[in-house]
């Protein structure tokens, strides 16, 4: 028990640096899960339930704006439509994933898929974003059209894929759109709410057979773990992405790919 409580710490911090940093959290969560052994039959259901902890820190972060918006939703149309937005992009992944999601776990959550969602994500990053980009147009939550919502959750169905990255996908998918760069990483935060909330419910009923009351205790250090994390995470990262692009990113990732064929080869 105590071996899986300090693997839980580490998975935890796993999520909470990785979840809204464009490197695929999930991607990291299997690596990781997978070369400190945590159990295969759990192994799902906590990667995906330490999430909460990042739908809480952002819940956090924004809890007043979140206050104003439910407040709003009965009597101001602009609050309404920014809940209506977030829903149309949450539906293409969450479509895709129900349809799917038996055959991407049994076929993609492995480290050499995953290596090959990270050098893709990260060929696209260092494609889509620089300092010649022209600044987006959109620079308001309050100014993203309907079709701009539905171009970031298109993109986000890419994310299913492991390593390619829900943060990621959605940040590029936004920028493409024609969201600024801090617009679109809002908008990002913002989606997690919905999709990552869902993902963590299905999860967890998807594998109740297979976990017991003794794994509460490790399930709520991971997610306390990575609330915490996430905090800071998010701080930082609106503070850094109002002077720097994201390829930085793009380069960690297709580092990172190489290093897990390397590894997977020995």
């Amino acid at each position: 028990m105590e071996t899986l409580f300090w693997i839980a710490v580490v998975l935890g911090i796993v999520e909470g640096v990785t979840e809204f940093v464009p490197v695929s959290s999930t991607g990291h969560l299997i690596l990781a899960g997978t070369w400190l052994a945590f159990p295969e039959e759990k192994a799902a259901a906590f990667e995906i339930f330490i999430q909460l902890g990042a739908v809480l820190a952002v819940a956090w972060f924004y809890r007043e704006r979140i206050g104003a918006i439910g407040r709003g939703v009965r009597r101001e149309s602009s609050a309404r439509a920014f809940v209506g937005k977030l829903l149309v992009a949450f539906v293409p992944a969450a479509v895709i994933g129900l349809l799917f999601h038996r055959w991407i776990v049994r076929v993609l959550f492995g480290p050499l898929p995953v290596a090959a969602g990270l050098a893709l994500g990260g060929v696209v990053l260092l494609a889509v974003d620089g300092p010649q980009r022209p600044p987006g147009r959109t620079r308001s939550l309050d100014d993203v059209t309907w079709g701009q919502a539905l171009c970031v959750g298109c993109a986000q169905a890419a994310s299913l894929w492991p390593g390619v990255s829900r943060s990621g996908a959605t940040i590029i998918g936004a920028l493409l759109a024609g969201l600024a760069r801090p617009t679109a990483l809002e908008f990002s935060f913002f989606l997690a709410l919905p999709t990552l909330g869902a993902a963590s419910v299905f999860a967890l009923w998807e594998s109740r057979r297979a976990l017991a009351v003794a794994d509460v205790p490790i399930f709520v250090v991971g997610l306390v773990v990575s609330f915490a994390v996430s905090l800071v995470v998010i701080a930082a990262l609106l503070r850094y992405v109002r002077d720097h692009d994201l390829r930085l990113f793009g380069w960690y990732r297709l580092a990172l790919a190489l290093a897990v064929v390397l590894a997977a080869r020995r």
